[in-house]
């Protein structure tokens, strides 16, 4: 006997035999997770997060909390739950496809009974599999630190990505063969204990022995084993991938022809919604389910000499319940596919803000960058601000002065005079030389009735409060600059004009990183607005109440973020996008504001927006949710 000679088609015909009671097993159980499980889970992980007493929003942060004890421990145990729900449905797919019963759905509750009784087992499976392989990284994780200390120690993380100097392309040369080696070492080790999971889900065999039996008994069969599971891993992956494209390249511009009538184009965007959720839920069991069934394969295969799982009595029936189970997801995709329908806003706004001016074609954090922002539409301009040696308000973002002048010095070691000397523009064009490091009060200037200012706290640590102390200083400078002006004008609208508000504080906004800071900032500034800008947030860590807006990394923004905004009275700030389609899906997902290196392409996109009729802007806004 020859097994795996026909697995791809043992695979198939053991999804044809079981697919009903397959089904029912996956709708009781994503039932229980959904509601109790997943819950639970999540409840528990954010009351161990709030343990913590720490807010992590920046990378560093992140990397110094989850190296701490207590940062591990929780990441551990957030870990080790989120694989045993894993191992749990997965347990009880086997015995769905190994116990053949007459009654489909009896079978299904039987899988779940069973499976549940194994749970002390599954959960020792999971600390031995999962800690094996933590263990296997633990090495390489040291290699890479060291590495990193060798290479990049005290380098500026945003030199590193903006100039990408030789050093850095040396440590990933480092990386990527301990890389490649850890990746092979884990799928060496993951193809040895494959058939550890049924052997404790469908025997009596504690973890231990299943681990050793699975060793045994894929002896010989790794490549054969390796080349399935890659298989099925390439078809789990791309299949979403390429129906979304299909959907998105073929479906998606059929409802372009139809006429813009709501009695024709709703009705169809429902199908349309209706038919694309049905299809997501059909490759989620199915991956599911495949992944399942490869385990079942090769254990009736190897262990047990037979070519598949005995497929089900030829009268065996579902009964009344899979009919109504079955007609049930029915109803829970129209439904989704409404309330999806019926989340499109149709009429919409953002504000522009310009990111250290329009920093694409200007050099950034210049006077020359915050016009060009104004001519291109910006209704803010972003600016990096530090201090100098004699604590003056500059505009400038890194530490050094190495990235934009090859000059070593740091920056807070010069006073404004030296400051001013030196140019910063020849870097980026010959037609911005001798562009000088302006200050604060030169960029209000600028601005002054034309457009608002957000202003990014860049201190030094232990100078946060005194950079922010001498930020609203200057802005306080800057209203009486602005009530004398008010005072010559004959008419408000000459005076806003040429004046601009009269309080700079509620005009102009201020930006940190640290949730210190921000109260700080309120506490001398009420009527200032803060934002809070973000890499990431660990649910459960922040106040949410402390700031005026929250500025997250584009790719860290999803619904439940703006849910909370809303919830609580902030707005969202989306940075950095300069990708047209990533800001009109930002646009559709609800932020308040986007910031962008090119504020002239966000300002067409919005004017594109509002040319289009109802029916246009709503199929803009499904096509945008689909590529979500």
């Amino acid at each position: 006997m020859q097994p795996l000679t026909s697995l791809g088609h043992a695979l198939l015909r053991t999804l044809r035999d079981h697919l009903r009671p397959l089904i029912a097993y996956h709708l009781l159980f994503t039932l229980l997770a959904s509601a109790l499980l997943v819950p639970a889970v999540a409840w528990l992980s954010q009351r161990l997060l709030a343990q913590l007493n720490r807010t992590v929003v920046t990378t560093d942060a992140l990397l110094a909390l989850l190296f701490s004890p207590t940062g591990l421990l929780v990441m551990l145990v957030g870990l080790g739950l989120t694989f045993l729900l894993i191992y749990w449905q997965q347990a009880g797919m086997l015995h769905v496809a190994v116990r053949p019963k007459d009654h489909h759905y009896r079978l299904a509750f039987e899988a779940l009974w069973l499976s549940t009784r194994r749970l002390p087992a599954l959960a020792l499976l999971v600390i031995l599999q999962v800690g094996s392989h933590l263990l296997l990284m633990a090495p390489f994780m040291l290699a890479l630190t060291w590495l990193y200390e060798l290479w990049l120690s005290g380098i500026d993380p945003y030199y590193l990505q903006r100039v990408r100097p030789p050093v850095l392309w040396y440590f990933l040369a480092c990386v990527l063969p301990l890389v490649t080696l850890w990746l092979l070492l884990a799928a060496w080790l993951y193809l040895r204990w494959l058939l550890a999971l049924p052997l404790v889900a469908l025997e009596t065999c504690s973890p231990l022995q299943a681990l050793k039996r699975s060793v045994r008994l894929t002896r010989g069969w790794h490549r054969s084993i390796g080349g399935a599971v890659l298989t099925l891993l390439v078809i789990i992956i791309s299949l979403p991938i390429v129906i979304t494209w299909l959907f998105d390249s073929i479906v998606t511009p059929l409802l372009w022809w139809l006429p813009e009538h709501n009695a024709l184009l709703i009705p169809a965007m429902l199908a349309y919604l209706t038919g694309y959720v049905l299809i997501t839920l059909t490759l989620t069991f199915l991956g599911i389910a495949t992944n399942a069934l490869l385990s079942a394969c090769l254990y009736v295969q190897l262990a047990h000499q037979e070519p598949r799982p005995a497929p089900p009595s030829a009268d065996a029936h579902s009964g009344r319940m899979a009919w109504a189970l079955e007609l049930s997801v029915l109803l829970l995709a129209g439904l989704q596919a409404w309330w999806i329908l019926n989340s499109f806003e149709i009429r919409d706004s953002v504000t522009i803000i310009a990111h250290r001016g329009s920093s694409m074609v200007a050099p950034e954090n210049t006077l020359a960058a915050v016009t060009q922002a104004l001519e291109d539409g910006a209704h803010a301009v972003e600016l990096d601000v530090r201090l100098s040696a004699d604590q003056q308000v500059m505009l400038y973002h890194d530490r050094t002065l190495a990235r934009l002048t090859g000059d070593p010095r740091e920056f807070g070691d010069l006073t404004r005079r030296e400051l001013n000397d030196i140019d910063v523009g020849s870097w980026f064009g010959d037609a911005f030389q001798n562009e000088r490091i302006a200050g604060l009060d030169d960029a209000l200037r600028t601005v002054r009735g034309r457009a608002s200012l957000m202003i990014d706290m860049k201190a030094l640590p232990g100078q946060e409060q005194a950079l922010a102390h001498a930020v609203i200083e200057t802005l306080n400078q800057e209203s009486d600059i602005r009530y004398r002006c008010w005072a010559t004008q004959q008419s408000a609208l000459t005076g806003m004009a040429a004046c601009g508000f009269p309080n700079a504080l509620m005009e102009m906004r201020m930006a940190t990183m640290s949730p210190d800071l921000v109260r700080f900032i309120k506490a001398q500034a009420p009527e200032l607005r803060v934002t809070l800008l973000a890499q990431l947030i660990l649910p459960g860590t922040l106040d949410r109440r402390q700031f005026d807006a929250l500025g997250l990394r584009h790719n860290r923004i999803s619904g439940q973020e703006v849910r909370l905004a809303a919830r609580f009275g902030y707005e969202i700030h989306a940075w950095t996008v300069n990708d047209r389609a990533r800001m009109s899906a930002l646009i559709d997902l609800g932020v308040d504001a986007i910031i962008t290196d090119y504020p002239d392409r966000l300002r067409a996109l919005i004017e594109d927006r509002r040319a289009l009729s109802d029916g246009g802007l709503m199929l803009v806004k499904l096509r945008n949710w689909l590529r979500q």
